[in-house]
């Protein structure tokens, strides 16, 4: 089943399938069925046009997908722009939510880059090449 561009699987709950709508979550999710006066049991696949139709124009009230990945977009943007703490974090490629960077945030700043002191490799590397000079 389609609704408003998304492949909503058919053998899953309403309640969990509508979540896969970016922008709906599990709070959403009940209200938007409320609105679309639909059963909250029911599955996706046991729905007909009508009740389709019905979440359809419900849907049209949340800020979902493409609208709301745009407003986020620009959100940051903005923050970059005027350079505020949590742009230039952003920009730099930092946790923005105060999360330590000491220990962790390996996802945010990616592969460990040693600075000022050289690693196990690089000494043994340098060391085979004192030896090869040595030996000529």
């Amino acid at each position: 089943m389609r609704l408003g561009g998304i492949e909503i699987p058919d053998n899953e709950r309403l309640e969990i399938a509508l979540t896969r709508v970016y922008g709906i979550g599990r709070k959403n999710v009940l209200a938007l069925i409320k609105a679309a006066n639909v059963d909250i049991d029911k599955r996706a696949a046991k729905l007909d046009s009508d009740e389709k139709a019905r979440i359809i124009t419900a849907l049209e009230n949340f800020r979902t997908e493409g609208d709301l990945r745009q407003e986020l977009r620009t959100n940051i943007e903005r923050l970059k722009t005027i350079k505020t703490y949590r742009g230039i974090r952003h920009i730099v490629g930092l946790p923005v939510r105060g999360q330590r960077t000491r220990d962790n945030a390996r996802t945010r700043k990616g592969k460990k880059k040693t600075v000022g002191s050289l690693t196990k490799e690089m000494w043994a590397k340098i060391e085979s090449q004192e030896k090869g000079a040595e030996g000529k």
